[in-house]
């Protein structure tokens, strides 16, 4: 609490008036997060001209997050702050799974992904893998670039769900693409 006092350049008593402890305030801040995150996603499936376009966008907006995000973030909120550990779980297995396959299902719909996987399992998998690049003995920071661990793994998914319609859009996507780094051209 000091250092955050400090930072925000304010005493720790006007700091306590506002907030109970640390945990408080990290789970506030997630919140927070988890907020825009709903909002930003939302906005990506309203102005989405398919599934697959979707995809891109939530791609593009965690690369940039990816690249600014400390490695150690889950695994310290895991550890010392349960209830914003919690709240993250609950988003986790909650609005991002149902999100994912939302997508999936438009996906099967509109045929650019195929119709026989499973995709409450594939949802599942696409969180778990990406919360294992935040896991040090998996992806070492030191070794591995966060956002490229994330962007190979995006592009290992997206090309095991599409059928060969949706992979003639995804590249014609890719393609199209102002930025190189929007999407991996090659694995």
């Amino acid at each position: 609490m000091d250092d955050v006092a400090r930072h925000l350049s304010m005493s720790k008593k006007t700091l306590y008036h506002y907030f109970a402890d640390k945990d408080e305030i990290v789970t506030m801040v997630a919140a927070f997060h988890m907020e825009r995150d709903k909002e930003q996603f939302e906005s990506f499936h309203l102005s989405a001209k398919n599934a697959i376009d979707e995809l891109i966008k939530i791609s593009s907006c965690l690369r940039k997050d990816f690249q600014k995000m400390n490695p150690n973030l889950l695994f310290d909120m895991q550890k010392y702050h349960a209830t914003a550990w919690s709240a993250w779980l609950m988003h986790k297995k909650g609005y991002i799974k149902q999100s994912i396959i939302r997508n999936l299902n438009q996906g099967i719909e509109e045929g650019f992904f195929r119709a026989e996987i499973n995709t409450e399992v594939l949802a599942i998998v696409r969180l778990e893998t990406v919360q294992a690049t935040f896991e040090g003995n998996v992806f070492p920071s030191e070794k591995y670039d966060l956002g490229e661990v994330n962007m190979q793994l995006f592009e290992h998914f997206v090309q095991g769900i599409l059928t060969d319609k949706g992979r003639k859009v995804y590249e014609k996507y890719k393609l199209q693409s102002n930025n190189s780094e929007l999407i991996p051209q090659s694995i």
